[in-house]
Parts: structure tokens; sequence; C-alpha cells
């Protein structure tokens, strides 16, 4: 699954807000998330399969931390959009200066 495709989904960008924070267990992020064990298991395999987070097992806990590198794809489409931002952004102060 494309980084695209993982992300579309509110729920699991929730849970990558998340992690952003740091490491968290699976059971820590089903209590944040108000959602059943399953569905929260359900979106982290999206995300271990688009490579937005990684798992490592600690005795019966697993244990899943951020991957930011796929998140690369999703800076560079949106580089032109601040560009776009920026001009326009410039473009108005401009006006506003020069119309009081």
């Amino acid at each position: 699954m494309s980084t695209f495709a993982a992300l579309a989904e509110p729920h699991r960008r929730q849970i990558l807000d998340l992690l952003r924070d740091g490491e968290r267990s699976a059971g820590d992020l089903v209590e944040r998330l108000d959602l059943s064990q399953p569905g929260v298991s359900k979106h982290l395999k999206v995300l271990r399969e688009a490579g937005l987070v990684a798992v490592r097992v600690d005795g019966k806990r697993r244990l899943y931390t951020l991957r930011p590198g796929p998140l690369t794809d999703v800076d560079q489409w949106l580089e032109p959009y601040r560009v776009y931002w920026s001009r326009t952004l410039d473009t108005l102060e401009r006006h506003l200066k020069e119309n009081p």
C-alpha cells in the first residue's frame, strides 16, 4: 500500500500522531484511540506494510515506532503547494500594503 493510501484513513493518521511522541504498545494505542483491539491491529498492519511504522517484540508486548522515511514522499508532493501558497500570501501582503 502506498503512503498516501495509508494516510487516507483518519485513525491511521491518529496512530502516527501518537507515535510522534515515541514508542507505544498496541494496548496503549487501543486505549487512546477508543477503537477495538482488532481495529487498531488492522490499522497497524496497513501502516507497517506502507513502511510508516516499525514493530518490535518485548516479551508479550508489541511496541510500535514511527518510521518517518516514507513521509518524504508526502513532503515532496506538498512542496509545489507550499510554493503556491507562499506566492499567494506574498501577493496578498503586497496588496494590503498598497491599499491600506
